[in-house]
C-alpha cells in the first residue's frame, strides 16, 4: 500500500531535519545570496499575545488543538458505526469490490505523486539551497513539509474512499426496509465522518507548525506545506475527474447501444464506474478540501506577517484566525447534531422524503452556528478593540459564511431535479432530442456563471467597503485581507461542505451496489432477511428511494463545488498580494507596474484565459479518448445471451485499467505543462506572471461554474427522466444519456480540477517569480530569459502532447 511508503519516508526526513538543526541560526551559509521570500518570515511568538478574555494566545490555541482532536474523534466513532451497520454479504461484497479496485487505483497515483513530487523538490533545493543560501537544514524543513502536505491530501483521500465504500452497502441494505431516513442519515454520517477528519486534520497540522516549532522556520514549514498539499491535490483531482468520466461515459453509453439498465450486472463498465465515483468523487474532493482549507490559511498567515508591521498585532490575528477555524469545527459538529435530530423526529415514520430538503437546513443551520461562535469567538480573542476592529473583522467573515450558505442555493436553481432549467432541459429533449437538450444545459451553465458571480462580487464588494472603515490604521492593502477573510469564511462549515459533497458518491454508488449485487434473486431471500434483520423487505420502493436520493446526491455535488473554486479565486488574491509585496518593496517601488499601461501585465491578463481553456480541452481529451477505448473494449467483452448472470471479475478489472491508464496519461501531460508554464511565465518578467495569476483566477472562476452547472442540469435532466417519468429506454432518455455523458467531464473533470490548478500555479508561481529575480538580481537576466524559452518551449511539448498524444488513433473509415 503506497501510503505505508509514505509514512516510511516522512521519519526518515523528519530525523534529516532534526539531525540538521531546526532552526535557521544552527546551519553555516544561511545567510544566502538573494531573500528568501515568504520561506525567511519569522512568525512572531504567541506566548504572550494577550486575548480579551485573558488566556494567552497559545493557551487558546492548544484548546483549539484538543477540539480537533475531539474532531478526529468524532471521525472516527462514526466510522466504527458506519462499520457495523447491518448489510447482506450480496451487497457487501460489491462493495469490497469496489474498494479493492480503488485501492489498486489509489496505490498507483501515490507512486505517481512522488515522481511528480521530486519536481518541485528539485526547484525548492535549486533555489533555497544554491541561489537563497539556506542551510541544509531548513531546506530539508521546507522538503518535508512539502512531503507532509502532499501526504496529508492522499491520505485523507484514502479515509474518504474507505468510509465511503463501507457506506454506500449499507445505504443500499438500509433501502430495503423501506423508510427513508435511514437511506439519508448513512450517507450523511459517512459526509460527516470524512469532514471532520479532514479539516480537522489538516488543523491539527498547522497548529503544530505555529506552537511547537521554531518561530523562524515558520515560513519555510507553511509555504513547503502549502506546495505539498496542492500538488497532491491538483494531481488527485485531475486524475480523478479523468478516470471516473472515462468510467461513467464507458458504462452509460451501453445504455443506448444495448437498451440494458444503467448497472446491468453483465456490463464489464459498471465496476470501473463505481470505481471511478470515488476516485473522481470521494478521492478528488477530499484532497481538494484538504487543500483549499490548507492553502487559505497559509495565504492569510502569510498576508498577516507581510503587511501588519506590529508583531503584537500579529501574533494576536494569528491567535484570532485559528481560534475561530477550531470554533467553526465545533459549530458544524453543533449544527449536525442539531439537524440530525429535527430529521430522525419528522421523518421517524415517513414513508416519502424530500432528501434535499434535510440537507438545504443543514447547510442553513450551520451557516447561522458559525457565525454566531465567529462573532463570539471574535469577542473572546480581539475583543472590540480600538474602532470596533472586532465586529469588522467577524463582519467581513461572515461575508463568506453566508456565501458558503447562498451559492449552494443559486446553484440549486440550476441543477436541482426540481429547478425550472432542469425542467427546461427535459422538456426542450422531448421534441429536440440531444441536440436541445445540450443548448439547454448551456444555457443553465452560462446563466449560472452570471448569478454566482454577481453573489460573489456582492458580498466581497461589502467586505471591501468594511475594510475601508480603520483597518488601514494595522495594515497594508486591507482590502486584499479582507478578501482572504472571505475566502476563508467560505470554507467556514468545512465539515459541512465536504459532507454534502461526499454525500454524491454514497448515493451514486448505493445504487449500483443494489443492482450489481443481484440480491432479489438469492435464494430465500426475503425469509431471510425477515429471519435475520427483522423486517420484510420492500424491493419496489427501495429501488425508488434509491434514485430519488441519487438525485439529491448529485444536486448537492454540485453545490460544494462553487463554494471550493470561489475560494480558491478570492483566497488567490490574498496569495498574489505576497509576490506582489516582495516586488514592490512593501509597496513602495514598481507600483505603476500593476497596470494595463505596463505591457507585460496587460499581456499576462490576455495569457491566463489561454492556459484556461487549453487545458478544459485538454482534461477533455483524455476523458473522450480513454471512453472511446472503454467503449470499444466493452463492446467487444460484454456477454448478454451467454446466460451469464454478470461480467467476469477479469474484465472489470480490465476497464478499471483503461480508465487508469488514460487517467495517469492525462494528469501527466497536464501537470507538466503546467509546471513548466508556470516557470516560463515566471521568468519571461514579474509582472507577466502577476497578471497571469489573475487572469487565470478570473477565467477559471466563470470557466468552472459555467461547466459544472451545465454538467449537472443535464445529469438531474436524465435522472428526472428516469425517476418522476419513469421513461427508461425511450428516445427522451437516450436524448438525455448523450447529455449527460457531455456534461460528465465539464461537472467532473474540467471544472473541478480548475480549483487546485489555479492554486498550486499561484503557490508555485512565487517560488518561481523568487527564483526569475534572484537569478537577475546576480546579473544572469540573459540566462533567465534563455531559461523562459526553453521552459515555455518543453511546456509547448507537453500542451501538443495532450492533444496530439492523447487522440484516438483509428481512422475514420474503420
Amino acid at each position: 500500500m503506497q501510503s505505508k511508503l509514505i509514512i516510511r519516508v516522512l521519519p526518515v526526513l523528519a530525523a534529516l531535519a532534526l539531525l540538521s538543526g531546526c532552526s535557521s541560526g544552527g546551519g553555516e551559509g544561511d545567510e544566502g545570496i538573494v531573500h528568501g521570500g515568504e520561506a525567511s518570515l519569522v512568525l512572531p511568538t504567541l506566548d504572550d499575545v494577550p486575548t480579551a478574555i485573558g488566556a494567552t494566545g497559545h493557551t487558546l490555541l492548544i484548546i483549539g488543538m484538543v477540539i480537533c482532536l475531539c474532531g478526529l474523534g468524532f471521525g472516527m466513532l462514526s466510522y466504527m458505526q458506519l462499520r457495523k451497520l447491518s448489510v447482506h454479504r450480496s451487497m457487501l461484497n460489491i462493495s469490497e469490490l469496489i474498494y479493492t479496485t480503488c485501492k489498486a487505483y489509489l496505490t498507483k497515483q501515490g507512486k505517481f505523486l512522488l515522481i511528480l513530487w521530486i519536481f518541485i523538490t528539485i526547484v525548492i533545493v535549486g533555489y533555497y539551497k544554491f541561489l537563497v543560501g539556506f542551510a541544509w537544514s531548513r531546506v530539508s524543513i521546507i522538503v518535508f513539509f512539502s512531503l507532509l502536505g502532499m501526504a496529508g491530501s492522499y491520505i485523507v483521500a484514502w479515509y474518504g474512499i474507505r468510509v465511503n465504500t463501507f457506506a454506500n452497502s449499507r445505504t443500499a441494505f438500509a433501502s430495503l426496509e423501506g423508510k427513508p431516513l435511514p437511506t439519508h442519515q448513512i450517507p450523511l454520517k459517512s459526509g460527516m465522518s470524512i469532514g471532520m477528519v479532514l479539516i480537522s486534520l489538516e488543523l491539527i497540522m498547522m497548529l503544530v507548525i505555529l506552537l511547537f516549532l521554531p518561530r523562524d522556520i515558520g515560513g519555510a514549514c507553511f509555504i513547503g506545506f502549502a506546495i505539498g498539499e496542492s500538488l497532491g491535490a491538483s494531481a488527485l483531482r485531475i486524475a480523478g475527474g479523468i478516470f471516473t468520466k472515462i468510467a461513467d461515459i464507458g458504462s452509460d453509453l451501453m445504455k443506448i447501444v444495448f437498451k440494458i439498465d444503467e448497472d446491468d450486472p453483465r456490463n464489464p463498465g459498471v465496476i470501473a464506474d463505481c470505481t471511478g465515483d470515488n476516485a473522481g468523487d470521494s478521492v478528488g474532493p477530499s484532497a481538494d478540501g484538504f487543500e483549499t482549507y490548507g492553502v487559505t490559511g497559509v495565504a492569510l498567515v502569510t498576508f498577516i506577517i507581510l503587511a501588519v508591521e506590529e508583531p503584537a498585532m500579529q501574533g494576536l490575528l494569528l491567535v484570532w484566525i485559528f481560534a475561530v477555524r477550531a470554533a467553526m469545527v465545533v459549530a458544524s459538529g453543533i449544527a449536525y447534531a442539531i439537524n440530525h435530530a429535527w430529521v430522525a423526529r419528522r421523518y421517524k415514520n415517513a414513508k416519502e422524503m424530500n432528501f434535499e430538503t434535510p440537507l438545504t437546513s443543514l447547510v442553513w443551520l450551520t451557516s447561522i452556528i458559525c457565525i454566531a461562535f465567529t462573532f463570539a469567538t471574535t469577542g473572546a480573542v480581539l475583543g472590540n478593540g480600538e474602532n470596533g476592529l472586532g465586529w469588522k473583522l467577524a463582519l467581513i467573515i461572515t461575508c463568506g459564511t453566508l456565501a458558503g450558505a447562498l451559492i449552494p442555493e443559486l446553484v440549486k436553481a440550476f441543477t436541482s431535479t426540481k429547478s425550472r432549467h432542469v425542467r427546461e432541459t427535459v422538456k426542450s429533449s422531448r421534441e429536440g432530442g440531444a441536440s436541445l437538450n445540450i443548448l439547454s444545459g448551456i444555457v443553465a451553465g452560462n446563466f449560472s456563471a452570471y448569478w454566482l458571480g454577481i453573489t460573489i462580487v456582492g458580498l466581497m464588494a461589502v467586505a471591501f467597503g468594511i475594510s475601508t472603515t480603520g483597518l488601514e490604521e494595522y495594515m497594508i492593502a486591507p482590502a486584499v485581507f479582507a478578501f482572504g477573510l472571505v475566502a476563508f469564511g467560505f470554507l467556514g462549515m468545512g465539515p459541512v461542505t465536504i459532507a454534502v459533497d461526499s454525500y454524491g458518491p454514497v448515493t451514486d454508488n448505493a445504487q449500483s451496489v443494489y443492482e450489481l449485487s443481484q440480491i432479489e434473486q438469492v435464494d430465500g431471500i426475503d425469509e431471510e432477511i425477515r429471519t435475520e434483520h427483522g423486517f420484510a423487505p420492500n424491493w419496489e420502493t427501495a429501488k425508488y428511494m434509491l434514485e430519488e436520493n441519487d438525485g439529491a446526491g448529485n444536486t448537492f455535488k454540485a453545490t460544494a463545488k462553487p463554494v471550493l473554486i470561489g475560494t480558491a479565486v478570492v483566497g488567490a488574491t490574498t496569495m498574489i498580494f505576497s509576490i506582489i509585496i516582495g516586488l514592490t518593496e512593501g509597496l513602495t517601488n514598481n507600483v505603476e507596474n500593476l497596470s494595463i499601461l505596463h505591457a507585460p501585465f496587460l499581456l499576462g491578463l490576455i495569457l491566463g484565459g489561454a492556459v484556461v481553456y487549453w487545458f478544459s480541452g485538454a482534461s477533455m481529451q483524455a476523458v473522450t479518448t480513454g471512453a472511446y477505448r472503454a467503449v470499444e473494449f466493452i463492446k467487444e467483452h460484454i456477454k448478454l445471451d451467454s446466460g451469464n448472470e454478470r461480467a467476469s471479475e477479469k474484465d472489470s478489472r480490465a476497464v478499471v485499467e483503461i480508465c487508469t491508464q488514460y487517467a495517469q496519461q492525462g494528469m501527466l501531460n497536464i501537470f507538466l505543462a503546467v509546471f513548466f508554464s508556470t516557470l516560463a511565465f515566471a521568468f519571461v518578467e514579474p509582472y507577466l506572471m502577476i497578471g497571469y495569476l489573475i487572469s487565470l483566477a478570473i477565467f477559471g472562476l466563470y470557466q468552472a461554474i459555467y461547466m459544472a452547472n451545465a454538467g449537472g442540469a443535464w445529469d438531474n435532466a436524465k435522472k428526472v427522466v428516469e425517476t418522476d417519468l419513469h421513461a427508461k429506454g425511450t428516445a427522451l432518455h437516450d436524448a438525455t444519456i448523450v447529455g449527460d455523458t457531455v456534461g460528465d467531464p465539464f461537472k467532473d473533470t474540467s471544472s473541478v480540477a480548475l480549483n487546485p490548478i489555479i492554486k498550486f500555479t499561484t503557490l508555485f508561481g512565487m517560488l518561481a517569480v523568487e527564483l526569475a529575480v534572484g537569478l537577475t538580481s546576480l546579473g544572469m537576466s540573459l540566462t533567465v530569459h534563455i531559461a523562459a524559452a526553453v521552459f515555455f518551449l518543453v511546456s509547448v511539448f507537453f500542451i501538443y502532447r495532450s492533444f496530439y498524444g492523447m487522440r484516438i488513433q483509428t481512422e475514420i473509415s474503420e
